[in-house]
């Protein structure tokens, strides 16, 4: 699992970009991310997250938002 920071997510498009640690920008689309009901993540928001390979390169997978 790797940690980052949401860079930006909107809702209406619903997917945007994760800030990893290692300097990397990942894409993350809303179906990546793990919680119930509806699923959007905040600018800024620390998450963990799984990198997986997608038809456009790197994206995240199993995201999970903490505090």
């Amino acid at each position: 699992m790797k940690t980052g920071t949401v860079k930006w997510f909107d809702n209406k498009k619903g997917y945007g970009f994760i800030a990893g640690e290692d300097g990397k920008d990942i894409f993350v689309h809303y179906t990546a991310i793990l919680t119930e009901g509806f699923k959007s993540l905040e600018e800024g928001q620390p998450v963990q997250y799984d990198v997986v390979e997608g038809k456009r390169g790197l994206q995240a997978s199993n995201v999970t938002a903490f505090k």
